[in-house]
């Protein structure tokens, strides 16, 4: 008989309270030496197991990444007309985003708000919203289709979208619209940056722990239309060269009954966080311009920052997935560096022993070049991230979910495999995922990249590198 959650807890923190009391009576007592130990070795089993939710899977069942309509489509040469048009930023700038956008690996079928394509520019709180309806509702929508489940299924909703903050919350949007249960458990994460999209699975995951026979509704997205920038500030216009609409929802559980029809297990989450450093915690930043204009600024410090935070994520996420034979050269190297014997590289482990596919957040060409080199992968390990660079540009926390969908496109999620996602971004913040396949990944399921995958990959060696691409201004760009 399935324990109901408060039973679970009663018994773990019973257990948790007793279990060094009752290993000493039992060690004192007259019992056979054989019989006290099984019954030590158990009662620590159940409490270890207990206050871990170790007894509870987590399931991905299905998932779904809104596409924009082809009304919203943008050319890169659009989009840089569409801010002369405006008349709100100086040649000089114009000539920098053009630039930029020319070797930031985005393509020609990326999508902006219509608040943006409309001249002259709407970006009023309504354009706002009607771009959070369209991408949430879309996405919601399609994903309770492709489970057949309802509304009034969903126990447990967290919502995260890093800049757009309203009242009602975008979580409160979402159950009035789809007329959630009265008991849901909502949760809306704000400021979390290109990360929050598995800061919300690992959330969606702790939750799954506690409340048994569940399903949790994880919602990744950002929104444009009231945060574009509008200035001369180098540091600044990037947002506008990089971002563009999208959106993702991942539905979640923990039922044994999803085990026949759900994609994938949830195997691990690592979080990371190094916002104590200051240098970390200004790398991405919203803040004014000179002339009170508002935006995120990334500077030059980012890389660096990325990097180190990474790392700090891999080390944690290799002591869980690297096999013994990556392992042990990691911790001989480490020792030798530590006790200097001699002069030695650090040790790479090769992650691609224990991963077969991996989803890096897109963030933009700089970072996607140097994530590929400090983990020596290959070309096709990072096909799915530079094409969803490509298609939909940078959209921000749901961008892993656009990858998954890229591979399974292209047929080549396999029942057994293991699925690394990885992101990154203000805090400074990295989070990993790590899934398995349970169910063959059907290339024909509806997708959005379903009607025009064979037209990937495409080639993007033209695309030449960008020395100051993170380099803020040190003044303000006249024309």
């Amino acid at each position: 008989m399935m324990l109901l959650d408060a039973d679970m807890v009663l018994i773990s923190g019973f257990l948790t309270k007793h279990v060094k009391e009752l290993s000493t009576h039992i060690l004192v007592s007259n019992m056979p030496y054989g019989f006290l130990t099984i019954v030590t070795l158990v009662v620590v089993f159940v409490t270890f197991f207990m206050r871990n939710g170790m007894m509870r899977r987590v399931y991905l069942v299905d998932f779904a990444c809104y596409k924009p309509p082809e009304s919203q489509l943008c050319t890169r040469e659009f989009t840089v007309c569409r801010a002369r048009t405006s008349g709100r930023f100086s040649e000089k700038t114009l000539d920098f985003m053009q630039a930029t956008m020319d070797r930031s690996g985005l393509g020609d079928s990326t999508c902006l708000p219509e608040g943006l394509i409309r001249e002259p520019l709407d970006i009023c709180l309504e354009e706002a919203l009607r771009e959070a309806r369209s991408v949430m509702f879309g996405a919601v929508r399609e994903v309770l289709e492709k489970t057949g489940l309802k509304g009034s299924d969903i126990r447990i909703l967290v919502v995260n979208c890093c800049v757009f903050c309203v009242a009602p919350s975008l979580s409160a949007m979402i159950v009035n619209e789809f007329k959630l249960r009265d008991d849901v458990m909502s949760y809306n994460l704000q400021g979390m940056g290109c990360s929050a999209g598995l800061a919300a699975v690992g959330l969606a995951k702790h939750l799954l722990q506690v409340h048994c026979n569940s399903y949790a509704l994880v919602l990744s997205t950002e929104n444009l239309t009231e945060n574009v920038y509008q200035g001369d500030d180098r540091s600044m216009i990037l947002i506008n060269c990089l971002f563009r609409v999208g959106g993702a929802v991942v539905l979640l559980s923990n039922r044994p009954s999803s085990r026949s029809t759900a994609k994938y297990e949830l195997l691990h989450t690592v979080h990371t966080q190094t916002a104590s450093s200051d240098r970390s915690y200004s790398c991405i930043f919203r803040k004014e311009d000179e002339e009170g204009g508002t935006g995120i600024s990334i500077t030059k410090d980012l890389l660096a920052v990325a990097n180190q935070t990474i790392k700090t994520n891999i080390a944690a996420l290799g002591h869980l997935v690297l096999p013994l034979s990556e392992k042990f050269p990691y911790a001989v190297n480490a020792m030798v560096r530590y006790f200097q014997v001699m002069e030695v590289q650090p040790y790479n482990p090769d992650f691609t022993k224990a991963i077969d596919h991996i989803c890096p957040h897109v963030g933009g060409k700089p970072v996607l070049d140097e994530l590929q080199k400090s983990l020596h992968l290959s070309d096709a390990h990072m096909e799915a991230s530079r094409m969803t660079l490509y298609k939909f540009g940078n959209t921000s926390s749901s961008s892993v979910w656009y990858e998954l969908a890229y591979i399974e496109a292209k047929g080549r999620m396999k029942r057994g495999d293991r699925v690394w996602q990885i992101a990154f971004g203000s805090g400074f913040k990295c989070h990993s995922a790590i899934w398995r396949v349970i169910r063959m990944c059907d290339p024909e399921e509806r997708n959005p990249w379903s009607d025009e995958i064979n037209s990937y990959p495409v080639d993007l060696s033209g695309v030449g590198s960008f020395p100051y691409f993170f380099e803020p201004s040190k003044q303000k760009i006249t024309g």
